[in-house]
């Protein structure tokens, strides 16, 4: 495995991530402008606008020690960052849950104005067939009837992380393709992003060709799946990100998961749990893009939820310290192929060096918040 890794460390139920981004044109900090007009909402989502590495995780990251922030209640007032518009906020969230127990805090301010008001991905990250349907459904009617983009997250591959930090999925492949198609009769009839299966494709190498074949196989069936489903769907694949994989060999992992056809895809993701500059996953997203081939109309979406600062140059991937948020999210970045810029990795959720895996680090939040 390489050093400077993408962990996603999940927990064991649909978790509502708040979310912030980058445009990489210059710093990638949180910018306090609007990045798009606001506009009346519809009663039902209008068609959206279009949306656009690291390496595996090291097996035993090393523990870094994070200093724990001492802010008094008569810091003077953070300065929210702006709101989409058009992106769908879940109201069930491990940081909404937090500022609500936790109203006297002296970081909350600073928490809930540049975390917990942003919209984030919802994951789904259990396998627990005979709810998946309903709880899927709940977020995307709950975004249709804002008239705002759910972003959800499709994540219980078998055989998940490579046995690492976020092991787990459904127990077999058989299952996970049953799985899938509940967890499409969820996603209605209105516009929703799927991020289907972060790691499953970058980090693949840990599979014999077989069980990658098959693995892809049953990516590619999901993607179709959701589309079929729900033609206003958009559905994007596992890059990686810019520090990970060449393009071109990650072009040819997601050719033959399916990603080159637009019958199952709307094009890729990138550095979803990680903390590489905008400008880089923009530049690696379009190479990725062109080596791929397919339809014009694919792009990519980029997590920008910590990568403010950049990812650190000594390759650490699990809650680094020294990072901070980058821009809102939007989906409207101006770039060309680049179809949004969306907060998947709720800032804030440890990557299990300042908290446990997978759970809301309030002093971690208040670092990435505050920087």
């Amino acid at each position: 495995m390489v050093a400077a890794a993408s962990v996603v460390v999940a927990v064991g139920t649909a978790t509502g991530m708040i979310s912030a981004l980058d445009d990489g044109r210059g710093s990638d900090e949180a910018r306090l402008e609007v990045t798009e007009s606001p506009e009346p909402q519809p009663v039902a989502p209008s068609p959206s606008p279009s949306l656009s590495a690291s390496a595996s995780p090291s097996p035993s990251p090393k523990k870094k020690a994070s200093p724990t922030p001492s802010p008094t209640k008569t810091a003077k007032k953070q300065e929210s960052a702006p709101v989409s518009t058009r992106l769908y906020r879940h109201p069930d969230s491990q940081v909404l849950e937090w500022v609500r127990d936790n109203p006297g805090d002296p970081r909350e301010n600073v928490i809930e104005s540049r975390i917990a008001d942003q919209p984030a991905a919802v994951w789904f990250a259990d396998y627990t067939p005979s709810t998946i349907t309903s709880r899927v459904r709940a977020v995307t009617s709950g975004g249709a009837a804002q008239g705002r983009v759910p972003v959800v997250v499709a994540y219980a591959i078998p055989d998940r992380d490579c046995g690492g930090a976020s092991e787990g999925g459904a127990p077999d492949l058989d299952a996970y393709d049953a799985w899938i198609d509940r967890f499409a009769a969820g996603l209605g009839s209105g516009e929703v992003v799927v991020i289907l299966e972060p790691d499953s494709i970058a980090q693949s190498e840990c599979l014999s060709d077989g069980q990658r074949a098959d693995r892809f196989a049953s990516l590619a069936r999901a993607g179709r799946a959701f589309k079929d489903a729900n033609p206003k769907a958009r559905v994007y694949f596992d890059a990686g990100h810019s520090g990970w994989h060449p393009a071109a060999k990650q072009a040819e992992l997601l050719r033959q998961a399916g990603a080159a056809s637009a019958a199952s895809s709307d094009g890729v993701f990138s550095n979803v749990s990680n903390f590489h500059r905008t400008a880089d996953e923009i530049a690696y997203d379009r190479q990725v893009l062109d080596a791929l081939g397919g339809p014009s109309s694919l792009g990519a979406v980029i997590d920008t939820s910590r990568n403010g600062n950049g990812a650190p140059a000594d390759g650490e991937w699990c809650d680094p310290d020294g990072r901070k948020l980058g821009r809102t999210p939007t989906l409207t970045t101006g770039e060309a192929r680049i179809d949004a810029y969306l907060w998947v990795k709720l800032p804030g959720e440890s990557d299990g060096c300042k908290g446990s895996p997978g759970t809301f680090t309030p002093s971690y939040a208040y670092d990435l918040a505050s920087s």
